[in-house]
């Protein structure tokens, strides 16, 4: 494979931008180029639109979204990436921390949105930089009512949650998930006087679960992102080489195309690691004739990719290796095929565990189905294992992975691939498809020379 020295990325030919509206990408070919993500500009009419969904969703009350709050410094010195709360950023597209997105919707049919934000403080911004000001905030919202932080006692947890108003709002809609000390002090007052309680997850899960055209294009970048990676990593391979190395190619690419930051850990797992589903310590040396499996995932603005691939780290794969990894791809493509409007992940499982046994024959004892150890799919989004339920039917603008897989643990034998699918009319589309998966094509891409590898000659 010739020698493997220090170079940097060459070639770019995708354009991928980020503007006040959707992403555009054109996969005019493999390479993505570098795209500044602004993670806090998302187009006022559609988190009008998402607003008024969810609250079409609900019966009258009021709903509270609560934004993350930044870390404490003195537990956490070094944590500085704030992430803002999903649910709060899909409806706001704020990343502020500390603040409040109030709903309300009548039993007469008015609706009322109030977001409650910090002030500024030129003090704390020397530390942890600007936050947007009370203007901005509605510019970049399309919400008009804006207040302070310090007003949502008085005004909220008082006025709207007290005994008053209790038979013109009188459900409370709270994310369960949000921070308990914030919740308790809404839990308490709104008991008190009598109302009811639901969890706002479920709704906000029923709006995420179905993608609009802006979350579709973050996702694409993300996953051409990711599977750039992929394919870095197929170049860079090498005996002797550490997990960690490989796991450092992935996300140099990840950060110099404008990933803010991994989806979830880097998993890396080769030789006897391959059977360890999230395997992440990545610190093991590879050897020849290990397979190594790659799971992997950048976010760009706030959605996540998933894309696993599993190749031989000296190139080639043995007639074993290989015949499991046929085994494993094939069984994909059969559930790939049958991913459509309608069916369900529980189908799509069935699906899969049917082909994999009926077309075991001797590679595994007692059928190949019984080492498919996880499930087939899961959703994709904002989250990696992203919100919604498996039961729900397959419809245009979701998207799921697909991701089969044998586990040998006793000949420390792993193989699992896993796509990123898009539910579309007429049936999906494969956007992880720019990572290679046959075996001609991985290992006559593994005969190239890297184009970013922080490695040794």
């Amino acid at each position: 494979m010739g020698n493997r020295i220090s170079c940097i990325f060459f070639g770019i030919i995708v354009g991928a931008t980020v503007v006040d509206g959707p992403v555009s990408v054109e996969a005019a070919s493999h390479s993505v180029r570098p795209a500044v993500s602004d993670s806090s500009r998302i187009p006022v009419k559609v988190l009008e639109k998402r607003r008024a969904a969810l609250l079409a969703l609900l019966e009258p009350g009021i709903a509270l979204v609560r934004s993350a709050d930044r870390i404490r410094e003195e537990e956490h010195p070094q944590a500085s990436d704030f992430r803002q709360d999903n649910g709060f950023y899909y409806l706001t597209g704020l990343e502020t921390p500390g603040s409040w997105l109030v709903m309300t919707k009548g039993r007469d049919g008015s609706e009322k949105v109030l977001l409650y934000v910090p002030q500024r403080n030129p003090s704390t911004e020397m530390w942890t930089g600007p936050q947007p000001g009370m203007g901005e905030v509605k510019e970049r919202t399309g919400i008009a009512l804006v207040k302070p932080d310090e007003d949502f006692q008085v005004d909220v947890v008082e006025r709207m949650l007290g005994p008053g108003l209790g038979d013109a709002y009188p459900r409370v809609y709270l994310n369960f998930s949000a921070g308990r000390d914030h919740a308790r002090r809404i839990v308490d007052a709104a008991l008190e006087n009598g109302r009811a309680f639901s969890d706002l997850g479920g709704p906000l899960a029923e709006l995420r679960l179905v993608k609009d055209s802006l979350e579709v294009a973050r996702l694409r970048h993300a996953i051409a992102i990711t599977a750039e990676a992929q394919r870095e990593a197929m170049r860079a391979a090498r005996p002797e080489m550490y997990e960690y190395e490989l796991e450092a190619v992935v996300e140099y690419v990840f950060r110099s195309r404008g990933a803010e930051r991994v989806g979830f850990p880097t998993v890396v797992g080769s030789g006897p690691n391959n059977v360890v589903f999230h395997h992440d310590t990545n610190r093991r040396r590879m050897k020849k004739g290990d397979l190594v499996v790659i799971d992997a995932g950048a976010e760009f603005g706030y959605y996540t990719a998933d894309i696993t691939r599993t190749f031989p780290v000296s190139g080639k794969f043995t007639s074993r290796q290989r015949k499991i990894y046929e085994l494993v791809l094939a069984t994909q493509q059969v559930v790939i095929d049958s991913v459509r409007p309608g069916m369900t992940i529980w189908d799509l499982e069935r699906v899969a565990r049917r082909y994999m046994r009926d077309q075991s024959k001797g590679l595994c004892r007692g059928g190949c189905d019984r080492y498919f150890l996880h499930g087939l799919s899961h959703w994709l989004g904002m989250d990696v294992h992203d919100v919604g339920d498996y039961e729900t039917p397959l419809q245009p603008g979701m998207v799921l992975t697909i991701e089969p897989g044998i586990y040998l643990q006793e000949e420390g034998l792993g193989v699992r691939i896993e796509d990123d699918v898009l539910v579309t009319k007429k049936g999906h589309e494969v956007l992880s498809s720019g990572a290679p998966r046959t075996v001609a094509e991985i290992e006559s891409l593994m005969e190239e020379e890297p184009r970013a590898c922080p490695c040794r000659p």
